[in-house]
């Protein structure tokens, strides 16, 4: 099996800090690519500076919990609480998503909306995920796949991990049966779950080593240093610290002597082997 290491941002777009680091990572250090947040505050910004970096591959970053709605707050009230966001409680939200045909409709509307802001940036779509992995819930991925394929979405996220718990194996085994029907490229499995907002130097130069067969994703978190959180939930993150990894001498040595193939999803998971295409499916 073709190998292949993909290194992302997530929350592109949510602060002016998280944008600067991802320039820096992928101009000075390693990064490949970095996940769209269309309706975050600073996503303008990130967009900006994704426009005046040609090797930066960006996809879309689809928030449906934990953050704010893309269309008015009048058009998804059954999405959103009282101060106009997505609930936190992911497990509500998928019972109301599943079981109410109102929820169902917004959610469809605000995933098109979000779909269309990224298509209106004019970058190519390089891949498709969730904030917080919610595309597990099949409501929510039916409704990715059949909006993606309006706006050539060609890759989404895999979050398998070695050492996944139990009761979310049948998810991801679903998710990755329903991307193979649907022909949906996706790597085989994702680095930085266990160690989200803690992707430091010591624990990339530890999983590099024992990296599984096929594509690997390793997603970060990365940001400048500043004076809170960026999110209140993300007291805990160091994402200065993930920042220093992707920009680490020891950390591009490190992915040099591996000698996979490294790049965004389109380069990756679509670049020429043996004469054809590979994509896993």
């Amino acid at each position: 099996m073709p190998r292949g290491l993909i290194l992302t941002a997530d929350d592109f777009g949510l602060h002016a800090s998280v944008n600067e680091a991802v320039e820096l990572a992928c101009r000075d250090g390693v990064l490949n690519a970095a996940s769209l947040m269309v309706g975050a505050p600073a996503a303008a910004d990130a967009i900006e500076r994704a426009r005046r970096l040609p090797r930066l591959r960006v996809g879309l970053h689809l928030v449906l919990a934990d953050g704010a709605p893309t269309l008015p707050r009048s058009l998804v009230p059954a999405l959103v609480d009282a101060g106009g966001r997505f609930s936190a409680n992911m497990a509500g939200n998928g019972v109301r998503f599943f079981f109410l045909p109102g929820a169902r409709r917004q959610l469809a509307s605000e995933i098109r909306a979000q779909f269309e802001a990224f298509a209106a940036t004019g970058l190519p779509l390089d891949h498709v995920n969730c904030h917080k992995h919610f595309h597990l819930h099949p409501t929510i991925l039916s409704l990715v796949l059949e909006t993606g394929r309006d706006f050539g979405m060609r890759a989404i996220r895999l979050p398998l991990e070695t050492g996944a718990p139990w009761w979310l194996r049948p998810w991801l085994s679903l998710l990755r049966w329903r991307l193979r029907q649907a022909g949906i490229a996706h790597n085989d499995q994702v680095v930085g779950i266990a160690a989200s907002g803690a992707m430091d130097e010591a624990a990339l130069l530890a999983a590099l080593p024992h990296l599984g067969p096929g594509i690997t994703e390793i997603y970060f978190h990365p940001a400048l240093a500043g004076d809170g959180p960026l999110t209140s939930a993300m007291r805990s993150y160091r994402h200065a610290d993930e920042l220093a990894a992707l920009l680490s001498p020891r950390v591009r040595a490190a992915l040099d002597a591996l000698g996979v193939p490294r790049g965004g999803f389109t380069d990756v998971l679509f670049a020429p082997v043996s004469g054809g295409v590979h994509a896993t499916q």
